[in-house]
């Protein structure tokens, strides 16, 4: 890898990094494999955009410079491109407010992203960044349970992490990682106890969140207080 502050999409958005191209689509592999084995929790996102690709790379490449394994690599670089800045802030505030941080015996769910990150596993429907025609995909055009290559990342690699993490409480960050994990439960895969179906998505850029939550709240919270936290 080149001596950089930052990676170029150059650098990174390459042949040997490539898992799949067609006429418009293309997947690149990063380093988003860890699995929290002891989580409780797992909260879902669409995709791992370019910025979240260059920043695991980044943290990756560094752990592995110094000497250390490839284990600790995908480790640190998956904590370090995980939620961040005001969509972290907007998802624990949500979180609080249906009382997650009672039922797990925290002070805010804000420490799941700090001292008590052991018990979070954070993870994608689709694991590894996709682009359409070069920029992030939304989960849309196509839509992610049209195309044959995207549902099979959902029901392989998304359904087998989920199932390793039986009894954690699956949270969806919007419409479209939602419709995924609806997908797994008609599959058998999934138990729709577990999971905070229909949580909207946390970015600012979604207008008609806190309408989405405060329709749902009741039910979240239902879900919370009827969920058996694994031991």
């Amino acid at each position: 890898m080149p001596e950089r502050d930052r990676f170029l999409k150059t650098d990174l958005l390459v042949g040997q990094f490539r898992v799949f191209k067609s006429e418009s689509l293309e997947i690149y592999y990063a380093p988003f494999d860890f699995l929290n084995i002891e989580a409780k929790v797992a909260v879902v996102g669409i995709i791992p955009g370019w910025t979240q690709m260059e920043i695991a790379f980044r943290q990756a490449w560094t752990v592995l410079r110094n000497g250390g394994s490839a284990t600790e690599a995908v480790r640190k670089a998956k904590a370090q491109a995980s939620f961040a800045g005001a969509m972290r802030n907007n998802l624990v505030k949500m979180l609080d407010e249906i009382g997650l941080q009672t039922a797990m015996g925290l002070k805010s769910c804000h420490d799941l992203f700090g001292c008590d990150s052991q018990l979070v596993h954070t993870t994608s429907a689709i694991r590894h960044p996709v682009f359409v025609h070069g920029r992030n995909y939304t989960g849309h055009s196509p839509n992610l349970l049209s195309h044959p290559v995207l549902v099979r990342y959902v029901e392989s690699v998304l359904a087998a992490e989920l199932t390793i993490l039986r009894q954690a409480l699956v949270i969806p960050l919007g419409k479209c990682v939602d419709a995924a994990l609806r997908r797994l439960i008609q599959t058998g895969v999934l138990s729709a106890r577990r999971c905070l179906l229909g949580f909207p998505h946390p970015s600012g850029a979604n207008g008609h969140r806190r309408t989405e939550f405060e329709q749902r709240r009741g039910e979240f919270i239902r879900v919370v207080e009827e969920w058996v936290i694994p031991n």
